[in-house]
């Protein structure tokens, strides 16, 4: 459906008890951050908050599509699989032969609707413009500092609008801007970015950029400014499909070259000067997790804000797992598997992108497997595909159907069955395949800038062709007096995650104090010459400030930290039962890395966490937020997880406790 503007998905949400207004105040600068941060981690991601008294002229909306039902609010669906079956039937429908003209006259109806989805731009001037800033000033506006580490205030719901120079092409994408001066913040698009390629060709035509900025308005906007669209295929086009209306778009009063929504609440105008130099941006706490470092990004000059009467400022926080991004990302995994199954990889039955993965970093995808090979060739149509070039860790799964094993059956949300599928398939020596890539630069682990190691775990039913007849797979005999072993051999190791093994996942996670170079590889050979890990076919090796037994917790950290094809061993011997086999078991490093042990040279960021001052002011006003039974501080979780001794010592204390 579409909303007139997002005053009407505000009354949608409260209608639907899916919406507390706030009138307590509570301050932009880390208050506001803290609260949504508790309530986004709360059951099925809380409810939307509307903050009315912020000490500025306009209220600020938060975890607004932070849960499936107010994603499914915000798109007009009863579920996200329904615009994923919409899109499969286009597909069908447009590739299916049109023998005669009864097929093709068909087609007519679904093309008109094609051209009702396409924007418009209309005369005049928009609601957006119904108030015109005298002097155009950022500051009035209630733009949250949501971490204590942060470089300062940032605009984090902005839909930024630019044209390629040359063909006037649209691109609508969705970049942080932070708060520099009344009419300066940041531009902080990336290399990869298609509005990063606009300002490219204005550099070699010497000429001003011309951005417009807007927030606010249908949320289908805000959704289509994060779709990963090809680069031709305009995100009001998207939207349009989304809301079944077209957008319609009015002229910028000072940069008319650029068309913005006419429902929007705010509108911020201005330009990127090709001949400035770059400012120094950030850090910034972003939805890693982790802060992502100071780089040095364009600078943006306001020229006008405007806004309807009586705007709302909606905005956002990114941190530490799950937070609202989470459905964002979920909405785009259910909405673009049609695509990607159409026209990339047909074979693809399912995709799942796990929340401890912060998108890029995990993905799972259930293939129908029908000849040898074809999880590479998944592999490689998926690293290819848009977006999912920044893909770290890629897991196949094809279930045996001479076993009963249909794939239909095997829920991806499962993560157990899954695993237990996965490693019933996996041979760690041969299986696993590493490569090279372009990474997304927030990925702290790679030793270059944008520029990482990957890796594809083939947990297909293998065929005859695929199978290396001399491994040999046995059950791990792996039980608690075995961890008692290692931990008083191997004093490093702080304490061990062996409960998938009781799931027949042979996997250890190990919590690891590292202290001198090649530390994992030399201790993955020594667990191994004891026959104590024994059919263990693979170790994740994580940070000894985490507790390896809070599995989705050791999950984020480890896939965060690793870069596979650089910390991977994988150790093999004969068999003790059959002198012609082999056993193997591969070890990942997902520890922090340094210059000292691992010869890591660029600066590593710590986790999100809030100060103990925001914490107990938040505590304070809690009972007069209306927000219900008291939730604690989720970073207090997290303290005990940061890198530095007195981390380590809040680690053991916590453990004694």
């Amino acid at each position: 459906m579409a909303y007139k503007n997002l005053q009407e998905f505000i009354d949608v949400l409260e209608k639907e008890n899916e919406l507390i207004r706030i009138k307590e105040y509570v301050d932009p600068h880390l208050e506001i951050a803290e609260i949504t941060d508790r309530i986004s981690k709360s059951k099925d991601g809380g409810k939307a908050l509307l903050f009315e008294n912020t000490g500025y002229d306009f209220p600020v909306l938060m975890n607004a599509y932070g849960s499936e039902k107010r994603m499914c609010l915000a798109l007009g669906v009863h579920h996200l699989n329904d615009t994923a079956k919409e899109i499969e039937n286009l597909f069908h429908l447009l590739s299916s032969p049109k023998e005669n003209i009864i097929d093709k006259l068909k087609l007519l109806p679904k093309l008109g609707q094609f051209a009702s989805w396409m924007p418009k731009v209309i005369s005049g001037r928009g609601e957006c413009q119904q108030v015109i800033m005298e002097k155009p000033d950022i500051t009035k506006l209630p733009v949250i500092t949501c971490w204590p580490k942060d470089g300062g205030p940032f605009v984090t719901l902005p839909i930024i609008h630019t044209k390629d120079p040359n063909n006037h092409s649209r691109n609508v994408g969705m970049y942080r801007m932070q708060v520099f001066s009344p009419t300066l913040t940041g531009m902080h698009w990336h290399k990869h970015k298609v509005s990063a390629k606009h300002f490219n060709e204005y550099k070699k035509l010497n000429k001003r950029m011309p951005v417009a900025v807007a927030l606010g308005g249908d949320p289908a906007y805000a959704y289509s400014a994060t779709a990963p669209l090809p680069e031709n295929v305009d995100e009001y086009m998207l939207a349009g499909f989304l809301r079944k209306k077209k957008v319609e778009l009015v002229k910028c009063i000072t940069q008319p070259e650029i068309e913005v929504p006419a429902d929007a609440d705010f509108i911020i105008e201005g330009y990127i000067d090709p001949n400035d130099e770059l400012i120094w941006e950030g850090p910034f706490g972003d939805h890693t997790g982790y802060y992502s470092l100071p780089d040095w990004y364009p600078k943006f000059h306001i020229t006008a804000i405007t806004h309807k009467k009586n705007p709302v400022y909606p905005a956002t926080i990114v941190g530490i797992p799950p937070q609202e991004d989470a459905w964002l990302g979920k909405a785009t995994e259910r909405i673009f598997l049609a695509p990607i199954k159409m026209t990339l990889v047909p074979e693809i039955v399912d995709m799942e992108m796990p929340v401890e993965g912060v998108f890029h970093n995990l993905v799972i995808a259930k293939i129908q497997k029908d000849y040898a090979g074809q999880a590479q060739k998944v592999m490689n149509a998926m690293w290819g595909a848009g977006q999912m070039m920044f893909n770290k860790i890629l897991v196949v799964s094809a279930p045996n159907p001479s076993r009963g094993g249909e794939s239909q059956t095997l829920l991806l949300t499962d993560y157990v069955s899954v695993a237990k599928d996965v490693f019933k398939n996996l041979n760690p020596s041969t299986d696993i395949y590493f490569s090279q890539g372009p990474m997304d630069v927030l990925d702290h682990s790679c030793s270059k800038l944008g520029f990482g190691g990957k890796m594809c775990i083939d947990g297909t039913f293998k065929y005859e062709e695929e199978k290396d007849d001399q491994f040999s797979s046995v059950f791990p005999r792996f039980i608690a007096d075995y961890e008692t072993e290692l931990l008083k051999r191997f004093p490093e190791i702080k304490a061990i995650n062996f409960s998938l093994i009781e799931k027949e996942i042979p996997c250890l996670l190990i919590a690891l104090q590292k202290n001198k170079k090649e530390h994992v590889k030399k201790l993955h050979e020594l667990l191994f010459e004891t026959g104590i890990i024994d059919g263990i076919k693979m170790i994740l090796y994580v940070e000894h400030t985490i507790n390896p037994n809070d599995l989705p917790v050791a999950l984020w950290r480890f896939c965060n930290n690793l870069d596979p094809k650089r910390d991977h061993f994988i150790v093999k011997k004969q068999s003790p039962e059959n002198s012609n086999l082999y056993l193997a078991c591969i070890a990942f490093d997902g520890t922090l890395k340094t210059k000292e042990f691992d010869d890591f040279y660029r600066d590593w960021p710590n986790i999100i966490i809030a100060d103990d001052k925001t914490i107990d002011s938040v505590d304070k006003k809690w009972p007069a937020l209306g927000l219900g039974e008291f939730i604690p501080s989720p970073s207090l979780k997290f303290k005990g997880q940061m890198y530095g001794e007195e981390a380590v010592a809040e680690f053991d204390n916590s453990n004694q406790a």
